[in-house]
Parts: C-alpha cells; structure tokens; sequence
C-alpha cells in the first residue's frame, strides 16, 4: 500500500490544520466524500503548477477513527494521546479528530489548498488549531540550529515512517504527533553559544555533531537517540517548521514526526520529558514548552480513497 506523502522533506511552507468533528448528520459523509476526492485536490494543483511541488496529507484522531470508521477495526497503537508528565515538564494532550499537513515551494498554493479543503468541511467540523510554517535560512529551526539532521534517508526513510506487516490491515499507514512549541528566545538568546551547542548535542555554525566527551547527557540529541532491545537505532521522520508571531513576542517549533510505530516516538517523549534515567531530562525544554500534543492516524493513499466508498 503507497503511503500518503508522510517521507517528503519539511518545504518551504506549510500549514497544519487541525479540526474537531461536529455531531450533526452530515458531518460523516462530508468527511467521507473529502477521503474519495482528497488525492484529487492535490493532483489538480500539481497539474497546474508544477513547481509549487505540493503535497496534502489527511489524518484521523483515534476518537474520530471510531466514529467514522469503526467497521474497519483500529490500527494497533492509535490512540488518544495520554500526557507526559515528568518532574520539571509535562507533554500535554491536546484534542483533534481531523488533521492536515499541507507543503508547498509557495505559501499561495498552501492557502489555496487550505480553502479549499475548509470549504469541502464546512458544517461539519469545527477549528482547534492551525499554524503556518515556514523554512528558516538555511533548513534551521527558529532557535537558529538545523532541524532534521537525524532523519532517515532513502529506504531506510519510508521504513521508519510506514507501519508494515505487522499490522496488515492498516500497512503503508503512519502515525502522525504533533507539538507545539513555543520557545522562550529571552533566556535562549541569553546563553553562550557554547551553552546552546551544549543543550543540542550540535555545533550551530556547521551543524557537528558534538564527540561523547564535549556531549552532555541531557543534551537534546543525546536523550532522543533511541535503541531497540537489540541495540538498534529508532528511527522516525520529523518535518518540523518553525513558526512566529513576533509582535506577539511568539516563536516557536511545530513537531511533526511520522513513524511506523507511535510506541518509537513515545519513547522518546518519555526520555525527553521524564529523563532516562529518571531526571535526565531534556536541557532544550528549560527554554521551549508544549503547548499541545495530538497522535493521528494516517491511512495509506488507497486507503483513504477506500474509506470515501464507506
């Protein structure tokens, strides 16, 4: 089953829309009638420009899932987000039943696809949330280092990304987590830059990675590098963008990591936010706060198709 476009680069938009679904009549088979025609909102506009290089991508919130499509089963670790809460941080549950992620070499082309799929909506969803992102110099996250370094690359890339096998029914599948982070550039742009290399695990200049001597053990790419029971490397997609509203004095990063397995991504939220061992904490966080945190389910591209004939 071909994924949705869940291994695409971050671009240089984007939007991520969330919505709560309405309980009125027809708010299923509005939703069910977008799943049939989404892959043809995108097609349309790649057909006529071609540059813009967009790509949409529609997910599901476990609670929505039931109610929309419970005659199809569960995927295995879709759920309602349980919180993080650790000593010094918490990673909170925010609500969400429809999700999208939409990039574009244009923000245009973005917002013309946000319309339109708002207006294929309306009535029977409600708005939670939305950001616009975009990319920042040279690929780097607003606190001014590059993001994305650890993804996967080719093969290994839509592995990570993709559920397999293991769960047949919803193969070529992912789960979708998104935060919000709001940083606190005061106390950020306080430190030495030495300081700030430090709580990353990364040079800021050239993007090295730090040597195990210079690399604390709370530094932010130290607690997120996880390992199987066999001593392999997790892995999952991030597409993160940053996002700013400066004459509200609001700068932040929206976390999206797509994975094959939500249980990857959660463990590393629980090094991050509870520390492993218990108190390693992650040193980024003393400067950046979740304000949400959502896990969708993204069905693969036939299948989304296959859920509007439902």
């Amino acid at each position: 089953m071909k994924p949705q476009d869940v291994t695409n680069t971050p671009g240089e938009h984007a939007i991520f829309m969330i919505f709560g679904l309405r309980d009125t009549k027809d708010a299923p088979a509005k939703i069910k009638d977008l799943c049939a025609d989404f892959s043809a909102v995108a097609r349309s506009m790649r057909t006529r420009l071609p540059a813009a290089a967009i790509s949409c991508i529609m997910g599901f919130g476990a609670d929505a899932w039931g109610r929309l499509f419970s005659q199809r089963g569960k995927p295995h670790e879709l759920e309602v987000f349980k919180e993080i809460k650790g000593d010094r941080h918490t990673a909170v549950s925010t609500p969400g039943d429809i999700f999208f992620h939409i990039r574009a070499a244009r923000l245009d082309v973005c917002l013309e696809a946000a319309s339109i799929i708002s207006t294929k909506l309306q009535g029977a969803v409600y708005p939670i949330d939305e950001v616009q992102g975009f990319r920042y110099y040279d690929g780097r996250a607003i606190i001014g280092f590059v993001d994305g370094t650890e993804n996967p690359e080719d093969e290994a890339r839509l592995a990570a990304a993709a559920i397999g096998a293991e769960d047949a029914d919803f193969a070529g599948g992912s789960y979708a987590f998104v935060q919000k982070y709001l940083h606190d550039m005061d106390a950020w742009n306080a430190l030495a830059t030495e300081e700030q290399e430090k709580a990353i695990g990364r040079r800021k200049f050239n993007d090295v990675e730090l040597s195990d001597e210079e690399k604390p053990e709370n530094a932010h790419n130290a607690v997120t590098n996880i390992e199987d029971e066999h001593g392999n490397e997790l892995k999952i997609v991030r597409a993160n963008m940053p996002f700013a509203n400066p004459a509200k004095g609001e700068f932040g990063t929206y976390f999206i990591g797509y994975a094959g397995k939500f249980s990857t991504t959660r463990k590393m939220l629980e090094n991050m936010f509870i520390g492993e061992p218990v108190g390693n904490t992650d040193r980024l966080l003393d400067f950046s706060t979740a304000a949400t945190g959502t896990l969708f389910f993204i069905p693969s591209a036939e299948l989304l198709e296959e859920l509007g004939e439902d």
